[in-house]
This record gives structure tokens, sequence and C-alpha cells, in this order.
């Protein structure tokens, strides 16, 4: 049997206002969606697909977070997970979260770690290669396509300048994971309640030093207005130029 571990990031969703608090000491959660980070759902859709191409499989998605996490973490179930582990502790630091990682994995005689090729709230693309230099793991990056050549190694596809590298790696490996290994699931209604009833263990976080104390958050600064011109405005738009001194 194959045993898969998914890494899930809790990230807000691309659609929400993005607030800070007062100080900028830390993101304004009122009334903000949090979904799965969309490339970590990629790494979970694969793992699925691997069970349908008929391979024994036992899937286990992992985030580190607060009890604010687990609604996420039920989604992943309803998807198709068979289990979920909260790791419970912020998700602060990219360093301490591969280490939270790493911690839980070591032992556990995982095959495949699947994750996400960076969250989309910092974008980072951190995370993947660090937990496999401390799994000491074979690592493939922006994964694209993964097949299976037999039971305990796969064929995958990743973008670099230019084109396209293939690379056959056997088993124990992470996969950083983008658009294209896999399309995004839908959980069904019979999914949703299944979610409800399989396990989700809370975890003390490891013992481990965090790198990165964060000081403050500041948005970018504005982009510049457009003005618009009539296309029989040319007066117009000569005046402007002269008055900016651009010309």
């Amino acid at each position: 049997m194959l045993k898969i571990l998914v890494c899930i990031s809790h990230v807000p969703d691309t659609t929400t206002k993005i607030k800070f608090e007062a100080d900028g000491s830390a993101l304004d959660r009122t009334g903000v969606t949090f979904v799965i980070n969309p490339y970590c759902e990629y790494g979970l859709s694969r793992a699925i697909g691997l069970r349908e191409e008929g391979k024994q499989v036992s899937i286990t998605a992992l985030c580190v977070g607060g009890p604010e996490v687990e609604p996420t973490l039920r989604k992943a179930l309803a998807i198709g997970a068979d289990d979920a582990v909260r790791i419970d502790a912020p998700a602060n630091d990219s360093a301490f979260v591969a280490r939270q990682i790493a911690a839980y994995a070591k032992g556990k005689e995982f095959d495949l770690i699947f994750t996400g090729k960076e969250s989309i709230d910092f974008n980072g693309s951190i995370v993947p290669g660090m937990v496999a230099e401390l799994m000491d793991f074979a690592f493939i990056s922006f994964a694209t396509h993964m097949e299976m050549k037999g039971d305990n190694s796969a064929t995958f596809h990743r973008e670099i300048d230019g084109g396209m590298e293939v690379l056959d790696a056997t088993f124990p490996v992470v996969v950083s994971c983008q658009k294209g290994i896999s399309e995004w699931r839908i959980p069904n209604m019979r999914g949703i309640m299944a979610a409800r009833k399989k396990p989700l263990a809370k975890v003390s976080p490891a013992e481990v030093r965090e790198y990165v104390d964060p000081v403050k958050l500041t948005y970018p600064p504005a982009r510049g207005n457009t003005q618009y011109f009539e296309p029989e405005d040319a007066q117009g738009l000569v005046g402007t130029l002269i008055d900016k001194g651009l010309i």
C-alpha cells in the first residue's frame, strides 16, 4: 500500500478583501473566507487519482494551524482523504512549518508527500524543498504530471524555463504540485457526510526553533491612476503631458 501525506495550507480565498490589524502585526481575519490552498488541492486530487487508477493508497491530510483550520481539513476529508492531522501551532514561519511536517512524518514510512508548489498568501515556495531535505527524500518541484512505474517509482514532468523536464524517481519522494498534475475535485454530498466521521487528530507541535518573527504587514504601493481621453481630445492629452513635464 502507498502511504501518502498531503500537506494542506489554509489560505484566504482570492476573492476576499485583505485587511490588517490596526498595528499591522497580523491579518485581520474578520469576515475572511479561508480555503484549501489551490496548489495543495492539486496534490490531494492526484493522490485520489492514484486510488482511482487501482493503487492501494492511504491518504492523510495535514495542516499546521489552530482550530480555525479544521474546516479546511474537513473539506480535504470530503474530497477523499482518509484521515487528517492538525499540528496545533501557528504557521508563521516556513522553516518552522517544514520542521513540524518533517517531525510528524518521520518514522511513519510515507511513500509520497504531496505539497503545493507554493501557498497563494505568501508565495514562498520554500516548505516543500525544506521538508525533502529534512526527511532525506527525493524532491520533485513544480510537477505538472505524474505516472506510476510499478509500485515504488514514478515518472514526473516539471516545467523549466523554455521547456519541460522528465524525471524518474523512486519513492520516498516529496512532490510540489501545480496545475496540470490533476484537476480539482468538488466534494459530493456523500463525501461531505462521510467527512464528519473520518478521524481528525490534533497533534502537539514538535519543539523546534522559529526562525522568523513577523514584524509588520503592509500593503504594496498604490498604483498610479489612469486618465482617459476621448479620441478627438488631442489638445487635452497634450496639455496634460505638458503639465506633468513629460513633453
